[in-house]
């Protein structure tokens, strides 16, 4: 039997890792018959493991991301996905290491958020900082950022994640104070964090719906030079599920 005081200690100290990894081999006849230093030394990759999870749950709660990881990826479907280019991207995250940004451009319905949200997610597994939120949701707390004075630290606060990822980006003209805010996050952004944007419209279009010519061309100067695209086609998937089940 463990003995209490010892345990008791051991969560004082939050080493939860260790109690579980002790527990378990109390119960394995094998683990009993290691040496002293062998147990410990799974004792202490225990501990290690569990604190890391610990720290990855956290990112991903913060993230606000949407469930999806690049294992669970679906190619069998036409919609322009290669394989190589998603595993490429994703080993190791290095496009993130070298603040690079990902494009994911397509119709309604294909899947561009999944994919984006799953990079984002691998990111976070590989230590990343992750933020995730829609377009609308963005401009909307810019504005009231700006309408109660804590709009310079809502900048900030975006800036510290590795990446930014924006949903449902360019879906209609943008105001001059969201063209201008976004200008903003590009700027902080630039060479130093990356962004993964999701978009129905094509690149060659974002021009047009951000309006101001002069901030334009300095916010896509910031991002598409540095990006990678990743095009989708085909037709949506959500009508696909749909028709299977008629």
């Amino acid at each position: 039997m463990l003995q209490q005081p010892m345990m008791e200690k051991l969560q004082a100290l939050k080493l939860q890792g260790m109690i579980e990894g002790l527990e378990q081999q109390e119960q394995d006849t094998a683990a009993r018959e290691l040496s002293f230093l062998d147990r410990l030394a799974l004792l202490v990759d225990q501990q290690w493991t569990w604190r890391q999870n610990q720290v990855l749950a956290r990112r991903l709660k913060a993230s606000r991301l949407k469930d999806a990881c690049v294992e669970n990826i679906d190619y069998r479907a036409e919609r322009g996905l290669t394989r190589s280019v998603i595993r490429a991207l994703a080993q190791d995250s290095a496009w993130v290491r070298n603040h690079e940004h990902i494009f994911v451009v397509g119709p309604t319905g294909v899947g561009k958020s999944y994919i984006a949200s799953a990079l984002a997610q691998k990111a976070c597994r590989d230590g990343y900082s992750v933020y995730y939120t829609r377009t609308a949701a963005l401009f909307r707390d810019l504005h009231l950022a700006r309408a109660d004075g804590s709009l310079r630290e809502l900048l900030r606060r975006l800036n510290r994640s590795d990446v930014l990822v924006v949903d449902d980006w360019a879906m209609a003209p943008m105001a001059e104070s969201e063209r201008r805010d976004f200008w903003e996050i590009a700027e902080d952004r630039y060479q130093t964090r990356s962004i993964i944007l999701t978009s129905q419209l094509p690149v060659s279009r974002w021009h047009e719906q951000i309006g101001d010519p002069t901030l334009a061309d300095a916010i896509l100067d910031r991002l598409v030079h540095n990006a990678h695209r990743i095009e989708m086609r085909g037709e949506s998937m959500r009508k696909q599920r749909g028709d299977k089940k008629v």
